[in-house]
């Protein structure tokens, strides 16, 4: 539980009651990067609601019972927001199943055994700059030593200013950037930057 004027509770997993919410938070927040592979909206918000698992997730719960912001990790067990080819199949049909795995791999990040993996950072919008976002990193922070990882390892998108903001004020550090080629006209953006954050330390 955090203190000051506002309190809010990180816990593990994400409670059922949770899924639609934070599968409609998840692609409000990734919507402008996957919109044109994983859209229309009303598909893509019941993919991830169908395909996320719990059990890869970390949620900031507010005073009031509400779900303030979530962030998933990988592991080889999973992922946050993972499905298989069938699961894309339920959704949208076999052509379009094909289609959206094939674009989805080039974004898809390697599971490695050095660095724990964030899987997606999401916060409320009316909470925002309220220090949810901070309070789910350190707490994933603590979740990798746990795990017996040295460092947390994320992807941030070009662009996306506000978060790696956040990370830089935390100490995550670049080390290496990917481009997305030719895709950048499909994703809307033109690499990611590979960022590190010791697990140990300030």
């Amino acid at each position: 539980m955090t203190d000051g004027p506002f309190s809010f509770a990180i816990r593990h997993g994400l409670p059922d009651e949770f899924r639609a919410q934070a599968a409609a938070l998840y692609w409000a927040a990734f919507r402008d990067k996957l919109g044109r592979v994983m859209g229309p909206d009303q598909r893509a918000t019941g993919f991830i609601s169908r395909v996320l698992d719990p059990d890869h997730a970390l949620c900031a719960i507010g005073p009031d019972g509400d779900l303030l912001g979530v962030i998933g990790f990988k592991s080889p067990k999973g992922a946050f927001v993972g499905g298989s080819f069938r699961d894309f199949v339920a959704v949208y049909g076999m052509a379009g199943a094909a289609l959206r795995v094939a674009l989805i791999w080039r974004l898809q990040s390697d599971i490695e055994n050095e660095r724990f993996l964030i899987d997606g950072l999401i916060v409320a919008p009316h909470m925002r700059g309220r220090g949810v976002g901070t309070a789910l990193l350190r707490a994933m922070r603590q979740e990798a030593g746990r795990r017996g990882y040295h460092e947390l390892r994320l992807e941030v998108a070009d662009g996306n200013d506000g978060a790696r903001a956040l990370y830089d004020r935390l100490g995550f550090r670049d080390i290496g950037w990917t481009g997305t080629g030719a895709l950048r006209h499909v994703f809307g953006f033109r690499g990611a930057t590979t960022m590190v954050w010791p697990v140990s330390g300030p």
